[in-house]
């Protein structure tokens, strides 16, 4: 394991210092984010794929890319607002997008679930 240098626990009023580089006392330690209620229903097998080529037959270019100026080939069906943040698999939630806009969208969606409270299940 790599050396950290020793720096005081985040949580506030917290002095603990932490080697580990997590930024959190085990007392403070962050939960991940668990889900609540049933997962969502998805779409799947040929419908997915039909559906899929129809919206790339409709809008071919990535969305979020054609917004910046920027002229991309669109890869990925994507879920405006996602299904495990309450969006549904509809026609008005669903943007073509490129692979690049994709990870980029889903790296912050990452970061809101990992800032979302623990609740339990």
């Amino acid at each position: 394991m790599p050396a950290y240098l020793a720096r005081p626990c985040t949580s506030p009023g917290c002095g603990v210092l932490v080697r580990d580089g997590t930024r959190r006392c085990e007392k403070h330690a962050l939960k991940p984010w668990t889900r609540t209620g049933p997962p969502p229903e998805r779409i799947r097998g040929r419908k997915l794929q039909a559906l899929r080529a129809a919206l790339f037959q409709r809008e071919p270019l990535c969305r979020p890319c054609s917004a910046r100026g920027v002229v991309s080939l669109a890869t990925i069906r994507d879920h405006v607002l996602s299904l495990e943040e309450g969006g549904l698999d509809e026609e008005d939630n669903v943007q073509p997008i490129c692979k690049a806009c994709h990870d980029e969208k889903t790296q912050q969606e990452a970061q809101r679930g990992r800032g979302r409270p623990v609740r339990p299940v």
